[in-house]
């Protein structure tokens, strides 16, 4: 199956879950809609549709359960007359995810939710921490940073405070 990935990291991840849990199609997002990597789609439009209305559902279902239940919903199921579908959310150091999987007969619920467990920990473990914030600029601080590094750039000492 073909798998396209913006962050190098989930491809391998990714690729175990969807041969494993026996998916048809997989797609990893932000909670905010944005692909980070795709299995089975052939359009980008499909791909695009697919995010948004994840990204949708998730938020909408996170929302009423906390209204019904106190607490958001975890993971959505659906199933249809041809197709199942899984929605949950992944956490990993980078932030937090939601993976929609698609599936048929040739798969089950149990199979994609024993799989998608080992994805959340594959995925945890091979995601490269965040990197640093950079330290805010104060403004008291600016000038004295401000003349250090236009001596370092012109070769020359900083001037003593």
């Amino acid at each position: 199956m073909n798998i396209a990935t913006v962050e190098p990291w989930v491809e391998a991840p990714l690729r175990r879950f969807v041969d494993d849990a026996r998916a048809r199609l997989a797609l990893l997002l932000h909670p905010s809609g944005q692909v980070v990597a795709q299995a089975g789609f052939t359009r980008e439009v499909d791909v695009m549709t697919a995010c948004a209305l994840a990204a949708a559902s998730h938020a909408t279902s996170g929302e009423l359960g906390k209204r019904v239940d106190g607490h958001a919903f975890r993971s959505l199921h659906y199933t249809g007359p041809d197709r199942q579908l899984f929605l949950s959310p992944v956490n990993t150091a980078r932030g937090a995810y939601i993976c929609l999987t698609v599936f048929n007969g040739e798969s089950s619920l149990g199979l994609v939710r024993m799989y998608f467990e080992e994805l959340c920990h594959d995925l945890a473990a091979a995601a490269p921490p965040l990197p640093a914030a950079p330290r805010p600029t104060i403004a008291a601080d600016f000038e004295l940073d401000l003349n250090r590094n236009l001596a370092a750039l012109f070769g020359r000492e900083p001037a003593a405070t």
